[in-house]
Order: structure tokens, then C-alpha cells, then sequence
């Protein structure tokens, strides 16, 4: 896909308000000649055969073209096994993904799931990603390390299939880290399925809307006192598991009924085989701490990432301060 379908695709989250279509059919209409003008050749007849697929899954959620095939290749699966019934609304866009409110199937015990559907490789925009993965095994589309030399080599020669490869691995660790967790107590979403490009969760919220993420709520001390030591708690259940968020902040967790979950979990490192661990651990811990700050909390979050860090037995490091990202 040309960097101009990423722009383009861009203009669509920009415009859209989840759950709704804020363009009409005049503004439809140019949408698809801009569309057509941008793509060429071989781009447009993939976008072409997608929408063949439509027939087999029909959802209520109203998304444009573009976003529309890629829901059909990512969630048909669930929808064959009637893990999902519909696609309600979109609750989150972002950059690497975005997240679904979806009507449960048989096969799911809730109401409503959450389906976090990744964008195509080529559309998302990752930087420095080689950070988390280093030290981590590749893992297939079942989660399991893969050990066959032939993928091996074309993900090291980087090519167009050992790339698949590693967006694949990049879901895989987000699904298994989280049945991991959830499994282990942490307050996560529970996971329910992984299939294709998307995996299939607990929807946190209600039947209107999701849940908001922390940075959004303002606290009271005492809520605030009782919801910092419950992040810490689950950071110590993280380092439990040899896990470290990567990327934990009051964005990535979620807020509802007095109660947190943390989310977004496709970038986690161990505290064993990441040469830039206890960096990034202290990261996480300082991003928690100055939101928590804000609610009327003091802390010192050097001390306090030296303190988790050090009761499960890890070293502290020797950090180069020139370091690079």
C-alpha cells in the first residue's frame, strides 16, 4: 500500500466520530473518486476483490470502504464461530489499531466484546518497535515460538512474508501476555479469542460507551490512594510473570465503577532478555506516578521502580546515559 492510502485512510479516522458516519452521500461520493484517483494498478483490484467478501458478514457499524473490507478479512472468523453477532461501533482509533464494540455470539458468556483489530502493515506506524522486540522469541498465529528456519530466515532477511510474520508475532504477544496475566489476577481485559489480524476481549464499559482511560478522571485522594497501590499491585504481577507493560501510562488504563484495567499489551518486554528493561520499567513507573501526582498522590518514582525492581530479585543495571533509542 503507497504512503498515499495511509494519508488517505488517515483523513477517514480524522473525520469519523466513533459509532457514527459524519459524511453524507455527496461527501461519499468525493471520498471514493479521491480514492480512486489514489490508488493505482494492483492496489486498486485488492480493495476491488475485498468487497466480495461482504455477503458474508453484515454488521451494523457504518464505516467507510476501506476500513469496512478490512473489518470483513479481520473479524470474519469470529463471526463464522459465532463468537461475535455485529459490529456495533468503533470506541478507539489509533495508529496501530483500533477498538470495536461488537454484539456477543454464542460462543461468548457477555453481551458485548470488545474486538481490537490491528491496521494493515503497511498503514501502521510504528517507530522503534525493535526496542520491545529485542530478546523476544517470534511467535506464530497460535502463539507459539516458531522454530522453523525457513520463517526464521525471511524474518531476518526482513522480507515481504518474514514481515507478515512479524505483525503476526507483534498480535500473538499482545493475546498470550494477556491470558497470561488475566489468568494471574492482573486487572485485564479478559481475552477471549485471537484469529487473523484482531483479537477478541471483555468490553470494558457499557452498552452506550466504553469505559474511559484514567487520564480522562479526575480523583479524589482517597479513590486515588486506593488505585495507585492497585496499579502498583498489578505492575508486581507483571514482573511476576516476567513482563513489563512498555507502554503504561493513565492512557492505556481504563477507568469504570471504581475500578481500573490496564490495556494495549502488543509491546511487552521481559525484565530477563531486554537489554533496555529496567529503562523502560522505570518509564512506566514514572508515566504512573505523574498521573497519580496530579491527583494529589507524592511519590518518588525513581525509588519506587528501584523498589519493585529489586524485590523480585532483578539487578539494577548499569545505564548508559548517551543511550540510544
Amino acid at each position: 500500500m503507497s504512503k498515499d492510502l495511509f494519508e488517505y485512510y488517515n483523513e477517514l479516522d480524522d473525520n469519523e466520530t466513533p459509532g457514527f458516519v459524519p459524511i453524507d452521500t455527496r461527501q461519499a461520493r468525493i471520498s471514493r473518486e479521491r480514492l480512486s484517483k489514489k490508488l493505482e494498478g494492483e492496489e486498486q483490484l485488492f480493495i476491488d476483490s475485498q468487497d466480495s467478501s461482504r455477503a458474508t458478514f453484515e454488521f451494523t457499524y457504518k464505516a467507510a470502504r476501506f476500513e469496512t473490507w478490512w473489518l470483513l478479512e479481520s473479524l470474519n472468523d469470529f463471526y463464522q464461530h459465532q463468537w461475535i453477532a455485529d459490529v456495533l461501533r468503533r470506541v478507539k482509533g489509533g495508529k496501530e489499531a483500533s477498538v470495536y464494540q461488537c454484539r456477543g455470539g454464542a460462543a461468548v458468556k457477555s453481551p458485548l466484546a470488545a474486538a481490537k483489530v490491528y491496521r494493515p502493515r503497511s498503514l501502521r506506524n510504528l517507530r522503534n518497535d525493535h526496542v520491545y522486540r529485542q530478546g523476544r522469541p517470534e511467535l506464530d498465529d497460535n502463539g507459539r515460538v516458531i522454530l522453523d528456519g525457513g520463517k526464521l530466515h525471511a524474518i531476518e532477511k526482513k522480507t515481504q512474508f518474514g514481515r507478515e510474520l512479524q505483525h503476526q508475532s507483534w498480535v500473538a504477544y499482545e493475546y498470550t501476555s494477556m491470558r497470561q496475566l488475566h489468568a494471574a489476577g492482573a486487572d485485564v481485559p479478559e481475552p477471549y479469542h485471537m484469529a487473523n489480524n484482531a483479537i477478541l476481549m471483555e468490553f470494558i464499559g457499557g452498552p452506550a460507551s466504553a469505559a474511559p482511560a484514567l487520564n480522562e478522571v479526575s480523583l479524589g485522594w482517597t479513590e486515588a490512594r486506593k488505585l495507585f497501590d492497585r496499579v502498583l499491585m498489578n505492575i508486581t504481577i507483571l514482573l511476576q510473570q516476567d513482563r513489563i507493560h512498555g507502554d503504561l501510562s493513565a492512557y492505556n488504563i481504563l477507568y469504570k465503577d471504581g475500578r481500573i484495567t490496564l490495556i494495549d499489551f502488543p509491546q511487552v518486554i521481559s525484565p530477563k532478555s531486554n537489554h533496555k528493561a529496567y529503562k523502560i520499567f522505570c518509564r512506566d513507573v514514572e508515566r504512573v506516578c505523574s498521573y497519580f501526582h496530579q491527583q494529589g498522590i507524592r511519590s518518588d518514582h525513581a525509588r519506587l521502580a528501584e523498589d519493585l525492581w529489586t524485590s523480585r530479585g532483578y539487578s539494577l543495571p548499569r545505564l548508559a546515559p548517551e543511550e540510544d533509542e
